[in-house]
């Protein structure tokens, strides 16, 4: 049994910047993650005059539960966490704020949270293209209310409101008439609570009382999604990989790829603090149809162990993947025909079928997950290699280190 240690969830991270930055007093954030992504969020929130303390292992956070600083320019890079939620915090202020980002950020939708954040009274100006970054905000704090939003696209517009609902005057109250990934959303509710804000959910209505936050010590857990490589590659080549941190009372709903790896003939244990995956021997592989709107971030992972299975791998109700870093339904598709894998699509679903990959460079349209995925098929293919295999700083820089360590176990 090798144990490996993923470094601290990009998701929770961001999510706790936000909170800490909007609470009374001074928050502790133990283990981050420390990335493009996650330094790009900090970096924004000292842009908008927030304390920032960054040292191995735990960043102090001082709060402002006031907003930020009058007047501020920030760019957002390629983080969506930084490009949705900062917006909406600068907006509980009072000032003019500017908001930028990275060529494949400003391609990104951002047009369901701030027409939302349109119909709260906010005075917004897209620059460029309506919907997208660039933005600016002219800041005079939010009333509250009542708002109905689409996050069919993205549960991240949901997580802004909710986390700017106890920054309002009047509290909010939501109505979401689609949702995508919805575990981020539990994510976001547990998050809050421990803040000292309870939020109340009745189907699709979510009320959220106005007061601001109380600053915490909070633990920020494993990174769920880049854990489901090493699960992968245990399952692909019938080894076993135990993560610890991740458990049964884990936050994150990707810890949820552990079932499909079941489904498939891996065996998982999960305890209260850890999960191990043991492949089946050979690392054989069952194939499978599976939804996984909720878990849409590991599609790349199961899509590149799939060409191994027995049978054909169906993944269904993915539409979202489509407009993440890139299309990376369509680059899962380009990369495993590379291979040599026949593969299917349509507009949510995709199709592989069983094969022998073959070695090819993978075109990773600068986006981590298409490479920390197709990592694990070349477990079992050698020769892959990759047009930008750096881009991985953006959520796990040490990955190609830690992953070789894990394989030559």
């Amino acid at each position: 049994m090798t144990t490996v240690e993923i470094p601290g969830s990009k998701s929770v991270t961001a999510r706790a910047l936000f909170l800490a930055a909007a609470a009374e007093g001074t928050t502790t954030l133990l283990r981050p993650l420390a990335s493009d992504d996650t330094e790009g969020f900090a970096e924004g929130l000292a842009a908008l005059g927030y304390g920032i303390e960054r040292t191995d292992g735990a960043w102090r956070i001082e709060g402002r539960p006031q907003g930020p600083a009058k007047d501020a320019e920030v760019y957002c890079r390629d983080g969506a966490t930084t490009a949705r939620f900062l917006p909406t915090l600068a907006a509980a202020g009072h000032g003019e704020f500017r908001f930028d980002a990275s060529a494949q950020m400003r391609r990104r939708p951002l047009a369901p949270l701030t027409e939302a954040l349109r119909a709260l009274g906010v005075e917004l100006h897209h620059e460029e293209r309506e919907g997208h970054h660039p933005l600016r905000i002219a800041a005079r704090g939010v009333r509250g209310g009542e708002v109905t939003l689409d996050a069919g696209l993205s549960s991240q517009y949901l997580t802004a409101l909710l986390l700017l609902g106890p920054l309002t005057r009047e509290g909010l109250r939501i109505t979401v008439t689609d949702l995508v990934s919805a575990p981020y959303v539990e994510i976001t509710l547990a998050m809050m609570r421990s803040f000292g804000v309870p939020v109340q959910r009745d189907g699709d209505v979510f009320s959220v009382p106005p007061g601001g936050y109380r600053a915490t010590a909070y633990p920020v857990e494993p990174d769920a999604s880049t854990a489901s490589y090493f699960f992968a590659a245990a399952a692909l080549t019938g080894r076993e990989v135990t993560v610890p941190g991740l458990g049964a009372g884990a936050l994150q709903g990707d810890l949820r790829f552990v079932e499909v790896l079941e489904r498939m003939g891996a065996r998982v244990d999960l305890r209260a603090d850890r999960v191990t995956v043991a492949g089946a021997p050979g690392g054989r592989l069952s194939g499978l149809t599976v939804n996984m709107r909720d878990i849409s971030d590991t599609m790349p992972t199961l899509a590149a162990i799939a060409p191994f299975a027995d049978g054909p791998v169906r993944i269904e109700d993915v539409y979202n993947t489509r407009i993440k870093e890139c299309d990376r339904l369509e680059a899962c598709a380009q990369n495993l025909r590379r291979l040599g894998i026949t593969v299917a699509t349509g507009r949510d679903w995709i199709e592989i079928h069983p094969g022998t990959p073959a070695a090819a460079e993978i075109e990773t349209h600068g986006d981590h997950r298409i490479v920390m995925s197709f990592a694990v098929a070349a477990l079992r293919t050698p020769g892959i290699t990759y047009d930008d295999p750096g881009c991985v700083r953006k959520t796990f820089p040490d990955f190609h280190h830690a992953f070789a360590a894990w394989a030559a176990a």
